[in-house]
């Protein structure tokens, strides 16, 4: 039975159409029936304005997977992209002298999604370096395109770095060579994370199959850092996927907030430590010289195999020790194992005024190491 409406309602509904607050049906094609407004009768739900509908369609609207809830937040998606735009130009500036050639890295994202995921989305085969992230608990997985790892082994191997298409596991010599670069890139890591964590990331496995790569289960939540890479002609990606459980113990450090007030607390000791440990690594050609003589050009053009060069330096003198073509120490000429050595007698105290001395006799201008 059709409800009959009061009075009241009537006139509601009569002021809700005049106001556009109710849309009204256009009457229908060839016929002259009324338009009827869409109304329900069985509560205040009413058929939405145009404005509304306009509104509704234009609502941003962002899906949330209850079933996999996001494990990091904004800040510390924002503080881990800082830590690794820092070890991006560590890795720059190692590469660039490593390779001899033109790198940049850069930080292109910083993701949250599940292993799972990750794994799907690179290729096989492909350079996998499991990285044991001590002390976290947990390994990390630092994955590098074909095209990149190839572009540097034929650097190294003393060619141009060229873009090659190959779709092929590395031999035992290439895969010796790319771990000695994946050890220098591991040494910058542990730089652009000193700020948060003493970490001391360590080459575990390396792997070629993503399939064989397991270091959590597949729905666990990980952080992917990509990261832009160009070496010469060659471009790709680079990719650190870490998961949340090995990020968990530091995880209220990974704040903007603590980021800045580390740095500023240990900016002047950690650079001074930098510096320190910067110039301990600095490698210094050291020479033993053990004599030296005169001779002619007309000598120096027939000189041959066999020929035999008279020293100026008795066979029981002692033989100068040179660092930067300076000399700073003495020492006796003898053999350690299999091999020939000096052994220091004495330190040159004064390495500069020591470089020339003038003998007692010689000609005006005429200079001979003491």
């Amino acid at each position: 039975m059709t409800e009959v409406l009061s009075q009241e309602e009537i006139d509601a509904l009569l002021t809700a159409i005049s106001t556009g607050d109710i849309e009204t049906e256009a009457p229908a094609a060839g016929t002259g029936a009324p338009a009827a407004a869409e109304v329900s009768l069985g509560g205040p739900a009413v058929t939405p304005s145009p404005t509304a509908k306009a509104a509704q369609r234009h609502r941003r609207i962002k899906i949330y997977d209850f079933k996999r809830p996001d494990k990091f937040s904004k800040d510390q998606i924002r503080t881990l992209q800082m830590m690794h735009e820092a070890f991006a130009r560590l890795a720059t500036t190692a590469l660039s002298a490593r390779l001899r050639t033109l790198v940049g890295v850069h930080v292109s994202s910083v993701d949250q999604l599940t292993y799972e995921e990750f794994i799907k989305s690179i290729p096989n085969p492909t350079t996998l370096a499991v990285v044991d992230m001590s002390p976290l608990k947990g390994s990390a997985v630092l994955e590098m395109d074909p095209a990149i790892t190839f572009s540097m082994i034929d650097r190294l191997f003393g060619g141009k770095g060229k873009p090659v298409n190959l779709n092929r596991e590395m031999t035992d010599i290439e895969r010796g060579v790319i771990e000695r670069i994946i050890l220098r890139i591991l040494n910058d890591l542990k730089e652009a994370w000193a700020n948060v964590v003493d970490l001391r990331p360590r080459l575990a496995t390396f792997e070629s199959n993503p399939q064989f790569v397991q270091i959590v289960p597949p729905n666990d939540m990980t952080v992917l850092i990509t990261l832009e890479t160009r070496v010469g002609e060659v471009e790709g990606l680079t990719n650190l996927c870490i998961p949340y459980i090995t990020l968990e113990p530091i995880i209220t450090k990974l704040s903007a907030q603590y980021w800045y007030s580390s740095i500023r607390r240990g900016k002047a000791t950690d650079s001074l430590d930098s510096i320190k440990g910067r110039l301990a690594r600095t490698p210094i050609p050291v020479v033993g010289v053990l004599g030296s003589t005169t001779i002619t050009m007309r000598e120096l053009m027939s000189l041959k195999v066999g020929d035999v060069l008279k020293l100026d330096q008795p066979i029981t003198a002692e033989a100068s020790v040179r660092v930067h073509n300076r000399r700073k120490f003495q020492g006796r000429v003898g053999i350690s194992g299999r091999k020939m050595a000096i052994q220091i007698t004495r330190l040159v105290e004064d390495l500069y005024s020591d470089e020339m001395v003038f003998k007692k006799g010689g000609k005006r201008g005429e200079a001979k190491y003491g």
